[in-house]
């Protein structure tokens, strides 16, 4: 805890974010400094609550309470052992995670929660700026090799926790960079890439080798790979996205976001482009399909395009503004969130069909023919939708954009190459807590095993799948699983 009195004391407060009119002019973050004194006021909220709910609502058991009271009291280097003891990118997590920790705050009942995020976020680049993280090779190796497929979050924090092991660790990316869907489709105005750099290089540092631009089950054979290393981790994420099979889907003009986002990320960093068609938003009536993070990214990277409109549906209906009486504390709250993005500009739409894309005379979409939805529940409590006769309209759209999710894992070349099995939805079949696939030799973690997840359950699972390899090669292991928590460490202090 902080203060015992904190939380009567003060109240929540976050950075002030730039003007939209001048952000949406570049791709910066969104965030203002925000003094020291500022941050150890929001750790002193952090009450004497018993039984700290942010544990379980934390994906990672990072160790909440601890982390808050060495903030208080100043002792960023003790806030920093106890935050890396469960998370080895607080950097990214304080920046892009949902923050299911603050749903789950004790003081979240009847007063704005903890601000957990940027506390983590705050305790990441203070360490950074005291140069307290420093490389930390393992002082012995173990002579075992172990390649690490995809580099997202979760393939990340498999290779920190399998190098930290002493193995020999290999990481592969398809792409020309390191980073995954945190390079690719995390837009700049909400963790600029030099963030990711950073904790590379100190990665680099400590022994791990990054292959990229390498598409494993192509350039190298699963055979070849199998030959070479002792075990392997597929950590691919879920890239399969889900499609809208309707009228006009294949009108020029109709993409997937993530086409869309990829490509703006790679001009920020100046990288050459992967994809044949050249998508901008310029001076078009941008329609973004999905009520989700990744539309509301679509919005704020359509606005810095100086989009002429940007229009957001969704096929849900509107959540409310607080939480209703089936949905209690702690349980996420399935209420409306207005994104930074939002604020720049948009208008949002909700129990919304889309029924056909409309083209001109030359291919390209012009339109979209839409329908309202009435939503009603059955007698199981089960909800549903019926179309409101009558009501279809259509509204001018000269770019659509598809946020609506990923279905599962890329299941050819490399897992076809292996040959390990996949469950009923098309993701690597491993039980959770295993993360052994059919094949003993093979590992899976993140989206590729779970499905379209939060950067937060990737990293956990990154860790966990890193403690099962160790336990394979080694036959036991001293890398920390989830629930064994770093409290010897707050309590030294």
């Amino acid at each position: 805890m902080g203060k015992p009195t904190g939380f009567k004391e003060y109240n929540r407060e976050l950075p002030a974010t730039r003007n939209p009119k001048e952000r949406t002019k570049d791709y910066q973050e969104l965030y203002l400094d925000f003094d020291d004194k500022k941050t150890k006021d929001q750790a002193a909220r952090c009450m004497d609550c018993g039984i700290p709910f942010c544990h379980n609502g934390c994906p990672l058991g990072n160790v909440i309470p601890e982390f808050n009271d060495a903030v208080y009291e100043g002792n960023w280097e003790l806030a920093a052992q106890i935050l890396h003891s469960t998370n080895n990118f607080p950097e990214f997590t304080g920046r892009i995670c949902p923050a299911p920790c603050e749903a789950s705050c004790v003081l979240g009942i009847i007063k704005p929660p903890v601000a957990i995020e940027h506390i983590e976020k705050a305790i990441a680049e203070k360490a950074f700026e005291l140069d307290l993280i420093q490389p930390q090779p393992p002082e012995t190796r173990t002579g075992k090799k172990v390649a690490v497929i995809g580099s997202g979050p979760a393939g990340l924090a498999a290779a920190a926790q399998l190098n930290k092991a002493g193995h020999w660790v290999t990481l592969f990316e398809k792409d020309q960079r390191v980073g995954g869907l945190l390079r690719y489709g995390i837009p700049d105005f909400k963790m600029e890439k030099w963030v990711i750099d950073r904790r590379l290089k100190v990665m680099e540092e400590e022994g791990i080798v990054f292959k990229t631009g390498v598409n494993v089950g192509k350039d190298i054979t699963a055979q070849q790979l199998e030959n070479e290393f002792d075990a392997i981790v597929l950590s691919t994420g879920a890239g399969v996205p889900r499609d809208l099979p309707i009228p006009g889907r294949k009108l020029k003009g109709v993409h997937f976001a993530m086409e869309f986002l990829t490509q703006q990320n790679q001009r920020v960093s100046g990288d050459r482009l992967t994809d044949d068609s050249d998508i901008w938003a310029t001076n078009k009536h941008v329609v973004v399909i999905g009520g989700g993070d990744t539309g509301s990214d679509c919005v704020g990277t359509s606005n810095r395009h100086q989009a002429a409109s940007v229009t957001q549906i969704e096929l849900m209906p509107q959540p409310p503004t607080e939480r209703g009486e089936d949905n209690p504390w702690p349980q996420w709250p399935m209420i409306l969130r207005t994104s930074s993005s939002h604020e720049e500009g948009a208008e949002r739409n909700w129990s919304i069909m889309t029924k056909e894309f409309t083209s001109d005379n030359e291919g390209n979409v012009k339109g979209l023919k839409l329908a309202k939805l009435q939503w009603k529940v059955n007698e199981e409590g089960r909800p549903y939708f019926d179309e409101i006769p009558g009501s279809e309209y259509e509204i001018p759209c000269d770019l659509a954009l598809l946020a609506i999710g990923f279905l599962h894992t890329e299941r050819h070349g490399l897992l076809e190459g292996l040959g390990v099995k996949l469950d009923d939805r098309g993701n690597i079949e491993a039980q959770e807590g295993q993360y052994q696939t059919s094949k003993p030799n093979v590992f899976a973690a993140g989206d590729a095993r779970r499905g379209q997840s939060l950067v937060v359950w990737a990293i956990a699972e990154g860790r966990e799948a890193a403690r099962a390899v160790d336990i394979y090669l080694m036959g036991e292991s001293k890398l920390e699983a989830r629930d064994e928590s770093m409290l010897q460490i707050a309590n030294a202090g």
